[in-house]
This record gives structure tokens, C-alpha cells and sequence, in this order.
């Protein structure tokens, strides 16, 4: 029989190990996100994108010069909100 403290450090790296998975989970997603969206439809599909316009000018043009900063920008803020969530979860929230 293992004694208490063995079973609670075993716990708390099982706890840390899935928090540390659901962070990388959490990254690539984001880094998924931003690659297509920067790489994508600023360069790959700029000729598709570029049939449609907004406010006069074509979305891929659009995409490479400022689309793909904002949604950089609304990442930190995804990132942050699903973090806390997770810090939540997990009982390491300051």
C-alpha cells in the first residue's frame, strides 16, 4: 500500500500533465488559426479572396495588410479568456 502523500504527488502531476496538454491544445489551435488566416488568405488564396471587395478594396489584399492583424489581435484576447478559464479549472488561478 502506497502511502498518502505518494497518491496526492501522483495526482497533482496527473493534474498538471492534463493542464499542460489542454495549454498545448489550446496553442495549436490558436497558432492553426493564425496561420491560415495570415499565410492562407494573405498569400495561398489571395487570388480567390480577391474577387470579393470591402469598402473598395479586395479581401485578399485586405487579409495580408490589416485582416490578418486583427485577428492576431482577437487571438491574445481568445487566448487570455480561455486561459483563465483553464486556470480556473485546474486550481491555478491567482
Amino acid at each position: 500500500m502506497q502511502p498518502d502523500h505518494e497518491n496526492e504527488n501522483s495526482k497533482e502531476n496527473r493534474s498538471r500533465s492534463a493542464y499542460w496538454r489542454a495549454n498545448l491544445k489550446l496553442m495549436a489551435g490558436l497558432l492553426t488559426v493564425w496561420f491560415v488566416v495570415s499565410y492562407g488568405f494573405g498569400i495561398l488564396f489571395v487570388d480567390e479572396l480577391d474577387e470579393i471587395r470591402i469598402g473598395g478594396f479586395k479581401l485578399g489584399f485586405w487579409f495580408a495588410q490589416q485582416g490578418s492583424i486583427y485577428v492576431f489581435v482577437a487571438l491574445i484576447f481568445v487566448y487570455v479568456w480561455r486561459m483563465n478559464r483553464l486556470d480556473r479549472k485546474y486550481d491555478v488561478d491567482e
